[in-house]
């Protein structure tokens, strides 16, 4: 018969402490992957890479310093449409492509750069990374796709509640009762 002894106190507490040690920063990891809005990451893509500067805070998009964008709040594509147009731009458009390698090492849209010619898409300012390229396909299609016209809660999610910017959203404040109505005229 063999006899088993029972581990000490020290050493369950001892490897308790070991295992908690290791354990930690992946619990943290997990719950921090967990809890995170991709849509957050996404939006700080969007302004770090400039999208606004073509399709505006709001997606909007139209004329601008950077062109005359579509609509990204009308826009009908689907995530991995988003993800290749912001990887490999829009040949002939004037979407820029943000995908080092572009039409060189990665073809897009079927597509080398002899293949696009004069229809080249523009090298944008800053290359992004695949994950970041998604948070921005995630961010619009949670934030901006299909939205409707933009409003003051988009636009405080966007620039943060003490920009001005967002003053034009806001209602005008009802009359007070009991007071006249402005006639407009001050004779």
């Amino acid at each position: 018969m063999t006899s088993c002894k029972m581990p000490s106190i020290a050493a369950l507490m001892a490897t308790a402490a070991i295992a908690a040690v290791l354990s930690a920063p992946w619990s943290a990891l997990a719950q921090s992957a967990t809890s995170s809005d991709p849509a957050e990451a996404g939006k700080a893509v969007f302004k770090r890479a400039n999208c606004f500067g073509c399709h505006k805070w709001h997606g909007n998009g139209g004329g601008g310093y950077g062109g005359d964008a579509l609509s990204l709040r009308k826009t009908e594509l689907t995530r991995e449409q988003i993800i290749e147009t912001v990887g490999c731009g829009r040949p002939g458009m004037g979407m820029p492509f943000f995908t080092r390698g572009a039409y060189d090492t990665i073809k897009c849209h079927d597509m080398n750069r002899q293949d696009a010619g004069s229809q080249m898409p523009p090298e944008a300012n800053t290359f992004l990374r695949p994950n970041d390229i998604e948070a921005v396909a995630d961010y619009v299609i949670a934030r901006i796709k299909g939205k409707g016209e933009p409003n003051y809660a988009d636009c405080v999610n966007f620039f943060g509640d003490t920009s001005r910017v967002c003053d034009v959203y806001k209602t005008p404040a009802a009359p007070v009762a009991g007071a006249a109505p402005s006639t407009g005229s001050s004779k």
